[in-house]
């Protein structure tokens, strides 16, 4: 297949938000099918980190300063670390089994790098 061009009108086009969207509803599924002894502590955190990655990216592409935007990006890659975080810890504590861990983890990295490569993409056109 060929490479397509896509025209981004809104947040919602950029693959990145969408890869997040993709990460925060997984997040969110994997802690419903958690043991309900860790499902309050795992929702209010993890669930909170995953949902923060796409609402910073949006939020960023609002803005009307590439300087702004940077740093709503830089944001989203903080929560993403949060949620590896938060991932590595319910795994551990038995919350989410290393199949469920290793899933999640694996999007977070692709959501990462896919982050990091919008990030060099805007501060090239503020140079």
């Amino acid at each position: 297949m060929g490479n397509r061009l896509q025209t981004i009108v809104s947040h919602r086009d950029l693959r990145v938000w969408q890869e997040a969207m993709g990460l925060a509803e997984a997040t969110y599924r994997t802690v419903a099918d958690a043991p309900s002894r860790w499902r309050f502590a795992l929702a209010d955190q993890a669930i909170r980190a995953a949902a923060s990655v796409p609402a910073n990216i949006a939020e960023g592409y609002g803005r009307n300063s590439p300087g702004s935007y940077v740093q709503f990006l830089k944001v989203a890659r903080g929560s993403l670390n949060e949620l590896d975080t938060h991932i590595l810890l319910a795994q551990r504590v038995g919350a989410f089994d290393s199949e469920q861990a290793a899933r999640l983890l694996e999007q977070s990295e692709r959501v990462g790098k896919m982050l990091n490569a919008l990030i060099k993409s805007v501060r090239s056109t503020v140079k």
